[in-house]
């Protein structure tokens, strides 16, 4: 560790939530304050965000509610005197203030120390130009490029580098403003838009077809090194990573690709000399192998959250640890016990992302996706296999899916479904499905999508068994295979024409139930001391011994969507946290990776799980549970009461009953009538 840790330390939030910039800094700044707390640090935190779990009492020392700009955030460092400043867990808008402070000359001025990576090293990677330089510096590829002031300098370059080329902006959150150019028109009027946005515009090769591969990278001040988790984003280059499925581990490379990304990845950390967590972001060709260097963020970004949540390895919580001078072998595996922090964690599982748009509140049902972020949330699934992992993602959205395969792409024609699945497009994945259930072969769709043909194969497993089994009785044997491949009961109820009802009544009969298994970074070679669990269809026992004593389950939100957000985490993690002081044992089910309530330690045992009511009745059947909290993560669990009441499950708080009186707006119209409660003159209508 350092020679003298500092007494007091400044930590940046990220302010209020937006696209591209969400709940997975709540994650990584409450991370931060429990780890210098930990070292008995005073903790400040700058952030006006008041619906964020680190911004509630007991978290941090003292909490500004003000804006994270520099006369802000230099007032406060002249009252507090701290002797050390995080940058890193507040995403983009942290950064860019500590780089506005650094360069008007505040932190020599009170002698305020950058904790973690150097501030040369955060430049150097935020600048496009630089951050080419560096790369070219070090024998690696990137992307042909250049960087321009001004859009006659991008027009110049993009007529060197030849059409289609790819704008992005320095300093910039989600990919903002960023687009791809297929002629001089375009890049005029893409060019003007990013000027408004930054000063500098990089002008770089497309890289049509490209794979997109993510390594999360750890570097320690005395130059170890680990990589915690690579990801592969399904969808190819062009599509901001924020926007497209990703899988963890990766599933289309070869030993010598993955092994010499990883080689890359280690290089670039260590030229940068980043002290903390880094994400870094290839190209790499599915044909013959070249690659290139898309991307460093030298700082904790959505990627990092969701391989903390991938790994069960707690990257934020690490990496503050790392900035205070510890070295990797210091630092205790929390999940084990008995390893250090200086391992790569091993997967005997998968893990799955889906973004998640709400394009529908706009009046828009498909919208083009690109290299710029619209997605509001987003949800991971955990399981044994890509089609059950990829159905439970599916499902864990919200929007009315049961699975891949849904009713609603029935309709459109062969015509239509491919020209949905050459335009990258917020639902293509279920427009992927649609056409396999057309027969569409799988080369054709590989062409039209450039999405590797063993994504769409898994796909096709789905798809095949789908059709087999429409108009057959089912056996015992045929509802295993489902289960396995990922249908949920009412999926199969609705493929036969028969109710959820009687598939459940079947499970139960055949004691069809998935198993439980538990996330502990090292592929089950060492117990697990934490309960970080989800449910799988592939496998035979359960990983851990369930307790008799009775434990409450709470409902946290699920995915972020517009009028549900960080609030909701919020509530949860307060609940839990005060539910554990009054002496009970807890268990949270929730789905979204951003989140403070899906870290490991929040609660007694996390399930990664669906928020569904075949889920629920599950863990039922594995679990002492006493009651159900439905009334803190939103509409979501809210909209479970009912079910759940009559499938005799006890809720807490509210009645199911009184839920119901308050949400369905004809009951609640005639509760005021009865009350002699004025309220406004309503008609519900059926049709346009």
């Amino acid at each position: 560790m350092l020679k003298k840790l500092p007494k007091k330390v400044l930590i940046l939030g990220s302010g209020a939530l937006k696209i591209g910039q969400a709940g997975e800094f709540d994650y990584s700044g409450s991370q931060a304050i429990k780890a210098l707390k930990e070292e008995g640090i005073k903790t400040i935190l700058v952030n006006p965000n008041i619906a964020t779990v680190q911004t509630s009492l007991g978290f941090a020392d003292n909490i500004y509610f003000l804006p994270i700009t520099p006369p802000f955030v230099e007032k406060i460092i002249a009252k507090e005197k701290p002797q050390g400043i995080l940058l890193g867990f507040g995403g983009q808008t942290a950064l860019n203030c500590g780089l506005a402070l650094e360069k008007a000359g505040v932190f020599k001025k009170y002698k305020v120390k950058v904790l973690g990576t150097p501030i040369s090293a955060i430049n150097q990677t935020e600048s496009r130009k630089l951050f080419a330089q560096h790369i070219l510096k070090i024998s690696l590829k990137i992307p042909k490029s250049a960087a321009a002031k001004n859009p006659q300098k991008c027009l110049k370059i993009a007529k060197e580098i030849g059409f289609p080329v790819i704008c992005r902006g320095g300093y910039s959150l989600g990919g903002q403003g960023s687009s791809v150019a297929f002629n001089e028109n375009q890049l005029k009027k893409i060019a003007t838009r990013l000027f408004s946005l930054t000063s500098e515009v990089l002008v770089e090769e497309y890289l049509d077809g490209w794979k997109e591969i993510e390594y999360e990278v750890v570097r320690d001040l005395a130059d170890n090194c680990i990589t915690v988790c690579n990801m592969e984003n399904i969808d190819p280059m062009g599509i901001h990573t924020g926007e497209s499925i990703v899988v963890a581990p990766s599933q289309t490379l070869n030993n010598e690709e993955y092994y010499r990304l990883r080689e890359f990845a280690l290089k670039v950390i260590r030229h940068f000399k980043i002290v903390g967590e880094c994400n870094i972001q290839f190209a790499l060709h599915p044909q013959n192998g070249d690659y290139r260097i898309i991307e460093v963020n030298a700082r904790l970004s959505r990627s990092s959250a969701l391989a903390s949540k991938v790994t069960g390895y707690p990257l934020a919580f690490v990496a503050a640890k790392l900035a205070l001078g510890y070295r990797l072998d210091e630092l205790k595996n929390n999940i084990t016990q008995k390893t250090s922090a200086f391992f790569e964690p091993a997967l005997d599982y998968l893990a799955i992302k889906i973004p998640r748009w709400d394009f529908e509140k706009f009046g828009l049902p498909v919208q083009k996706i690109g290299s710029e972020m619209q997605s509001v949330g987003e949800v991971m699934a955990l399981g044994r296999n890509f089609p059950e992992t990829l159905q439970k993602a599916c499902r864990m959205l919200n929007q009315g899916y049961e699975g891949v395969i849904s009713p609603k792409f029935e309709k459109y024609s062969l015509k239509e479904i491919k020209k949905y699945l050459k335009t990258p497009n917020s639902k293509r994945i279920f427009y992927l499905a649609a056409a396999l259930l057309k027969g569409i072969s799988v080369k054709e769709i590989s062409q039209l999508t450039k999405i590797d043909s063993w994504f769409i194969y898994e796909i096709k497993k789905i798809t095949d068994f789908y059709l087999n089994l429409k108009g057959k009785s089912l056996s015992p044997t045929l509802l295993r295979q489902a289960k396995i491949l990922g249908f949920s009961d009412k999926q199969i109820a609705e493929v036969l024409k028969i109710s959820p009802e009687k598939i459940t009544a079947l499970r139960k009969k055949e004691k069809i139930f998935p198993v439980v298994k538990q996330i502990d970074t090292l592929a089950a070679e060492y117990p697990a001391k934490t309960n970080y669990l989800y449910t799988t269809y592939q496998g035979k026992t359960d990983d851990l011994s369930f307790r008799e004593k009775q434990q409450i389950l709470v409902l946290a939100s699920g995915p972020y969507c517009i009028g549900s957000s960080v609030e909701f985490d919020w509530c949860a993690v307060n609940t839990v946290l005060t539910l554990r002081k009054e002496g009970w044992p807890t268990i949270l089910l929730n789905c979204n990776p951003e989140t403070v309530s899906t870290d490991y330690d929040i609660t007694d045992k996390l399930y990664f799980e669906e928020l569904s009511l075949e889920r629920i009745l599950d863990l039922y059947q594995k679990e002492s549970i006493s009651g159900v909290i439905v009334s803190v993560g939103g509409q979501i669990p809210n909209n479970l009461a009912l079910p759940l009441a009559r499938a005799g499950i006890k809720i807490l708080g509210t009645t199911p009953e009184n839920i119901d009186q308050a949400e369905d707006r004809q009951k609640f119209s005639n509760l005021l009538g009865k009350l002699k409660i004025n309220q406004p003159a309503w008609k519900e209508l059926r049709s346009l």
